[in-house]
């Protein structure tokens, strides 16, 4: 057993220093007009939908999310603060999103996950998404309901 956590522990200095020679030398390439390969991107997006089914599951809509004036709110917030990047429907691109990468999701299109839908887009308009160009809405003091309000929006948007 000794043997083997010693071989454990040695596979990962290995790795540590392999990765930070790598770091160091500047060999990663960072920028965003130069895609990750199909690995990292696969092991991204696994690790990016895995952290956020996770903080979601108890996550509930509020029972008003359907309400019209709800909706016109999260309009006219999406209106001034997501378009540009997530589009609107009849619009197919514009400036900042074709310099973003990964790009961002066409929300004007109908949503591909079936489960919890609105608790997921709540999270990660809150939250954002790191290294992808999503802010933390509510670090620039959206608050909770009008988040909510853009989730509503984004509900009937694709219609």
């Amino acid at each position: 057993m000794k043997r083997f956590m010693a071989g454990v522990m040695v596979t990962l200095a290995i790795g540590a220093g392999a990765g930070g020679i790598v770091a160091y030398s500047g060999a990663f390439d960072v920028s965003a007009d130069t895609p990750h390969s199909p690995l990292v991107f696969q092991l991204i997006e696994f690790a990016r939908e895995q952290s956020i089914a996770r903080r979601v599951r108890d996550l509930a809509p509020p029972a008003n999310l359907p309400d019209p004036d709800r909706v016109r709110r999260g309009a006219g917030n999406y209106a001034a603060m997501c378009v540009e990047c997530h589009l609107a429907p009849g619009k197919e691109n514009s400036e900042i999103r074709m310099g973003l990468y990964p790009a961002p999701p066409d929300l004007s299109q109908p949503a591909k996950m079936q489960t919890n839908v609105a608790a997921r887009q709540f999270w990660i308009i809150k939250h954002g998404i790191k290294a992808s160009g999503m802010p933390a809405w509510s670090k620039g003091g959206i608050e909770d309901e009008a988040i909510w309000d853009i989730v509503a929006f984004l509900q009937t948007l694709p219609t």
